[in-house]
């Protein structure tokens, strides 16, 4: 009995020992997370080594060479993607952002260059590093004017007041209309590039909720002035003024005098 308990023992340890091992060396435990292992070999591994682990100031002629980007040497400042979960994977992919094309550029939205089930794959492997679940946003749920009033005050002073984009220092906030619901949520929870980020304390699900439902709003926007010049503001309006209804007015007042006078 105690030969067979001690059989048993051996037996258990030695498949915790294999788990820790295999943990360790960063063997997906899914088909789908494996799968996403491969693709980030051939898609990610030359900017974010191995292991999803970073890397900094890397000089070898393969960093920053793959799928999607310029084909040349480039310095791999690429970070660790342990903990940033499958909602950065998830908004990255997604987007087109990522791969970037080139190291140092500002991420843009780009054609996606992964289908559903590869992008899927890759969320998976990435997700197994730890981290944040995708958000699952619902604007149904939201208030319009109170999201209004939230992005007027996070948003509107890089993104314009009706989601256009806009100029920063250093950067171009992008214009929100092809951006999915989803997407926006994952943004502000991420803060890609120079977007600040949100956590809950800074904007509950149920603001982000309404922010979202304002953002889709500004993709249809009402006209009840008619002509919406943009829905960008006084510039246009100011622009009109000054090139077109000024013009006019002093055409119409020569035509008059001329009238006046014969």
């Amino acid at each position: 009995m105690r030969a067979v308990l001690t059989l048993t023992s051996l037996a258990a340890a030695s498949l915790l020992a294999a788990g820790s091992a295999a943990a360790a060396s960063g063997t997906p435990k899914s088909p789908l997370a494996a799968y996403g292992y491969h693709l980030y070999g051939e898609y990610c591994l030359s900017c974010h080594g191995g292991n999803a682990g970073g890397r900094v100031n890397q000089t070898s002629s393969s960093t920053g060479a793959g799928p999607g980007r310029d084909q040349n040497q480039q310095a791999g400042i690429a970070p660790s993607l342990h903990g940033v979960g499958a909602l950065a994977a998830d908004f990255y992919l997604r987007t087109g952002y990522m791969p970037l094309r080139r190291v140092g550029l500002e991420p843009r939205r780009e054609p996606l260059i992964l289908g559903d089930h590869q992008i899927r794959a890759l969320v998976a492997y990435i997700a197994s590093f730890g981290g944040p679940q995708i958000p699952r946003p619902k604007p149904w749920l939201g208030n319009l004017s109170q999201g209004q009033a939230l992005f007027t005050e996070h948003c509107a002073g890089c993104h314009q007041i009706v989601a256009q984009g806009g100029y920063v220092t250093g950067a171009l906030p992008p214009p929100l209309a092809d951006a999915t619901e989803l997407q926006v949520a994952e943004a502000v929870r991420i803060g890609p590039y120079v977007m600040p980020k949100f956590s809950e304390h800074s904007l509950s699900n149920r603001q982000l909720d309404s922010i979202i439902r304002y953002v889709e709003f500004t993709k249809r926007p009402t006209r009840p002035g008619g002509w919406g010049l943009g829905f960008i503001g006084p510039v246009p309006e100011g622009l009109v003024t000054w090139f077109l209804a000024i013009p006019a007015l002093i055409v119409l007042c020569l035509l008059l005098g001329r009238r006046l006078r014969s």
